[in-house]
């Protein structure tokens, strides 16, 4: 099915989760996945699949989903280790018409709790690991009924004590009912549940459907996503439906992820920046992990130009493109540039992207009543079909953000006159005195490799105090770090902490209004 065909299945149909294994088998059921690891489910499925058989197991799983009581337009929470089988299970799920709820591993039980609370009596799919992490939580009065996917608990159904279960016809819930229920990554607090529908989801496929039919050639696909973001259900459903190979990727050390790319030799890869960022030391690696890859791909966080030049370098095929895609949960893809191999490393970091065929309508508004600019940066506001529907159990906080149909992103920035979206910051982090905090964080980290992160956040009276790792947290060169930073006399002294102290989100951003929180209260008490 090319991207044609796709486009027009889904203009008549939706993009129904559920059924998208079964499609893509119809066409292309002999079409390798590959994984770097085995499913919790399904562990005698293996690490090699065709999508005949990954159709075939969706339809078993949804089988003993349905034996264990879950129905049509109930939300199941799907919270466990992270690993491809969570894809596997909302797919599952939302082939029997049930909306899956995908709580990242990486939350506190707290927060899971909070969240479970706010679902309304959720079924709560997880694993034994999960649920003797929530041992203080009380799922007896937050949920219908616990499943595990494999073992024995108390007062939990297995999912293997349903195997062999009649399988279900699939069940089409309309096009603006609730599909998916994500969260955002909870960077100011308790994440927000955004509600997906087949509508919204077939809507963000446009633009990416696209800049396929630009390629001259199918691709294998490797894809290194938290299985529970909303993203990972675009780009699974994009390869599936379009034939191209894929390899959904759990492992982030930078020697398995050496080894896997070898092995499989992708052309595409889509990846979080931070993980890129971690990467980046394999594109001095002998073995050439990266030479394969024809495309780049990132979303979530803008990238560093130096990060991007690296592995645009570090690439043997003609001509790589590195692709990068401005949006968030809420909206899906805004804008999106391209970089070359030649241009990378002095391209501005901020400039994020143009309007991309398909895709949605952007404005910058005024905040202050003048024009938006680089000294003045508007609220960034996005208008399309593919906005999510609702915040679960909170549509009053969503409708806050509505303005005549248009979203308000939350990031504040101006277009140039070439007609490219300058993001400068997230509006919560502005800082006064500080034209763009990721600006300087771009330029810094492109002069200093041995930083493995940086973030410029505020401090105890306001001022910007710039937080650095460096790798190995080996002691930061302070004649090279003052020259590095001459320009911005503005900064405070820099604060070294050791990189698995840096507070992040499940997709590794860094959670700066945490960081504020703790740099503030050991600078106001260095004791």
């Amino acid at each position: 099915m090319n991207g044609l065909a796709v486009n027009n299945w889904m203009r008549k149909r939706g993009l129904y989760l559920g059924v998208v294994p079964e499609t893509a088998a119809e066409k292309n059921g002999s079409m390798p996945l590959t994984l770097d690891h085995d499913l919790d489910v399904l562990p005698e499925a293996g690490r090699r699949l065709t999508v005949a058989e990954l159709a075939g197991h969706v339809d078993d799983l949804a089988g003993r989903l349905w034996a264990a009581g879950v129905r049509p337009g109930e939300r199941i929470a799907i919270h466990k280790v992270a690993n491809f089988d969570v894809w596997v299970l909302a797919t599952a799920a939302a082939r029997i018409g049930a909306v899956p709820a995908m709580l990242s591993p990486a939350l506190d039980p707290t927060t899971v709790g909070a969240l479970l609370g706010r679902l309304e009596q959720p079924h709560l799919l997880t694993d034994v690991h999960k649920l003797d992490a929530l041992a203080d939580v009380p799922l007896a009065d937050l949920t219908n009924q616990v499943i595990i996917v494999a073992g024995s608990r108390p007062g939990a159904a297995s999912l293997t004590e349903f195997a062999g279960s009649p399988r279900v016809q699939p069940v089409f819930q309309g096009l603006d009912e609730p599909a998916i229920i994500t969260h955002t990554s909870g960077t100011t607090g308790l994440p927000k549940l955004v509600v997906h529908t087949p509508r919204t989801q077939r809507a963000r496929l446009r633009p990416q459907l696209f800049l396929l039919s630009l390629m001259r050639k199918r691709e294998t696909v490797a894809i290194h996503i938290p299985f529970v973001h909303s993203r990972l259900y675009a780009a699974m459903a994009l390869c599936l439906l379009t034939g191209m190979p894929v390899l959904p990727m759990r492992e982030s050390a930078p020697d398995e992820v050496a080894t896997f790319f070898l092995e499989n030799r992708p052309g595409l890869i889509e990846v979080l920046p931070n993980s890129l960022m971690e990467w980046e030391g394999l594109t001095d690696d002998q073995r050439k992990p990266f030479a394969s890859v024809k495309y780049f791909s990132s979303t979530f966080d803008a990238i560093h130009p130096g990060t991007m030049s690296r592995l645009l370098n570090s690439s043997e095929r003609r001509a790589p493109l590195f692709f990068q895609i401005y949006g968030q949960s809420e909206v899906g893809p805004a804008v999106g540039r391209p970089y070359f191999r030649k241009s990378a490393h002095r391209t501005d970091g901020r400039c994020v992207g143009y309007a991309l065929p398909g895709s949605a309508r952007v404005r910058v508004v005024s905040r202050g009543g003048k024009r938006p600019s680089k000294n003045n940066p508007g609220f960034i506001e996005v208008r399309w079909p593919g906005i999510a529907k609702a915040y679960f159990g909170e549509q009053e906080r969503y409708d806050a953000n509505l303005n005549g149909g248009w979203w308000r992103t939350g990031d504040v920035g101006y277009f140039t006159w070439r007609g490219c979206l300058h993001m400068l910051d997230r509006e919560v982090d502005v800082i006064p005195g500080v034209t763009s905090t990721l600006e300087i964080e771009d330029l810094v980290l492109g002069r200093l490799r041995e930083l493995s992160e940086l973030a410029v956040v505020s401090g105890p009276n306001s001022e910007p105090v710039p937080v650095i790792c460096t790798h190995e947290d080996k002691p930061l060169d302070r004649d090279r770090w003052r020259a590095a930073v001459a320009e911005f006399p503005q900064l405070a002294d820099p604060v070294q902490i050791p990189f698995a102290e840096l507070p992040r989100t499940g997709t590794l951003k860094v959670r700066r209004t945490e960081l504020s929180r703790k740099l503030r209260e050991n600078l106001a008490d260095p004791a």
